[in-house]
């Protein structure tokens, strides 16, 4: 049974998966953060003509 445990690799296939979630998410936070004010500052500005 242990051994069977251990030679197991789904549950590092979820690990995997979950941390190429998780740099994804972080990466799509970095952009949003990054254009966000960008935006602001071109939707404000065309309100203003």
């Amino acid at each position: 049974m242990v051994i069977r445990f251990l030679q197991d690799a789904r549950g590092a296939t979820a690990v995997e998966y979950g941390l190429i979630t998780s740099l994804i998410a972080v990466a799509i936070v970095g952009v949003i953060a990054t254009l966000g004010a960008d935006l602001y500052d071109l939707f404000a500005m065309i309100d203003l003509s």
